[in-house]
């Protein structure tokens, strides 16, 4: 009985080296993971704000009529270039019946003054001639010839006006739509036959035409809080237009927003720049546009790729995987300086012959204490 306790318990035993002596190879014979590694290097960084927004003619004007009326007659089509002065349209009027009664009864009661007024004039120069009456007299009597004569020429063009739009008919006519600035007709809302109403103080008008110099182009776009105290007036940015594309247009920032608006939760400030286009290439009004606005600029810093940057979950610090030995690297606190978002200067924390951890096989663990962070700035 104890020969057959004793062979059970070697038979055990055995068994139990035989376990330990595997699990010792394996963990022996497990590879060691091995992750690429990167060095800092030097480089330029130039931080930029992008704006986001629009081209725009810098000078655009609508053209209203000076009397209401119906269009009679469109002489320019969207997109026709024109000189100032040009005749856009013709407006025929159709007059007020009532206004037309009223005109005409004063011309009836200014002749009837003027007709009186005239014939006594007439008899008191006879009688001044004749030394009947004063110098003074007569000249009360000239007087009220005059303005009596003056009245009726004032009231005729009053009915003129309000029957044909105009005195003479000629091309300073109220019925002529004329373009008060030399550039490209972009828009004509009306059509021969349409109703217009008169601009004035109680009423904006119906637009005819609208007219813009396409040769003085304006950005108008907006920037994020973060970035506009950045920005000063007449800084030479870059634009870029969402049309045309692999080209850069010149402009100079000529205004600022002193006031910002609120967007979905982030305040925007409005710019505005002129830009600088080419003879030879065409441009509309209202394309989309970026313009690229250079904050900051260094040369020969020192930098790792952003990508590199892990950043803890408590402190919200940054910090890099150094290697440290074969298989081994250890967690290092970097100071970070200013972000293209591809490159990041590195102000203090490395050395030139550092080898950074490419972290894109991390742990389970690691994904626990770690996790990407936002670009440094």
């Amino acid at each position: 009985m104890n020969k057959t306790v004793k062979i059970i318990i070697g038979i055990v035993v055995l068994i139990l080296l035989l376990v330990v002596l595997k699990y010792f190879k394996d963990a022996n014979s497990k590879t060691i993971e091995e992750y690429e590694v990167e060095e800092p290097f030097y480089t330029s960084i130039n931080t930029k704000a992008v704006a986001t927004g629009k081209l725009n003619p810098e000078e655009e004007i609508e053209l209203k009529p000076q009397i209401s009326g119906i269009i009679d007659e469109i002489l320019v089509e969207e997109g026709d270039r024109v000189e100032k002065g040009d005749l856009i349209a013709k407006i025929r009027v159709v007059p007020n019946e009532q206004s037309l009664v009223s005109a005409s009864s004063q011309i009836k009661t200014a002749q009837l003054s003027f007709s009186n007024a005239e014939t006594l004039y007439n008899r008191n120069k006879s009688l001044f001639e004749k030394g009947v009456i004063s110098q003074q007299d007569f000249e009360n009597s000239e007087l009220t010839f005059n303005q009596a004569k003056e009245t009726l020429k004032q009231a005729q063009n009053n009915y003129q006006i309000i029957k044909r739009g105009s005195i003479s008919g000629g091309s300073s006519a109220n019925t002529n739509i004329i373009a008060q600035i030399s550039g490209t007709i972009l828009e004509i809302p009306v059509r021969e036959g349409d109703q217009v109403i008169e601009s004035n103080n109680f009423n904006e008008g119906t637009t005819i035409a609208t007219v813009a110099d396409m040769s003085q182009m304006i950005f108008e776009g907006k920037v994020d809080e973060a970035e506009v105290g950045k920005l000063s007036e007449g800084r030479e940015i870059k634009v870029v237009l969402g049309a045309i594309k692999d080209k850069d247009f010149p402009a100079k920032l000529i205004f600022i927003a002193p006031k910002g608006v609120e967007e979905n939760g982030a305040v925007q400030f409005t710019i505005k720049a002129n830009v600088t286009i080419d003879e030879g290439t065409n441009v509309r009004a209202g394309y989309s546009a970026n313009a690229e606005i250079d904050i900051e600029s260094k040369d020969s810093v020192f930098a790792i790729r952003e990508a590199l940057l892990q950043y803890n979950r408590i402190t919200e610090k940054p910090f890099v995987e150094v290697l440290e030995a074969e298989g081994k690297y250890k967690k290092v606190d970097v100071v970070l300086g200013i972000s293209d978002g591809i490159n990041v200067e590195i102000t203090e924390g490395l050395k030139k012959e550092d080898k950074i951890k490419i972290w894109n096989k991390t742990s389970d663990e690691e994904k626990v204490e770690v996790r990407p962070g936002p670009p440094a700035h």
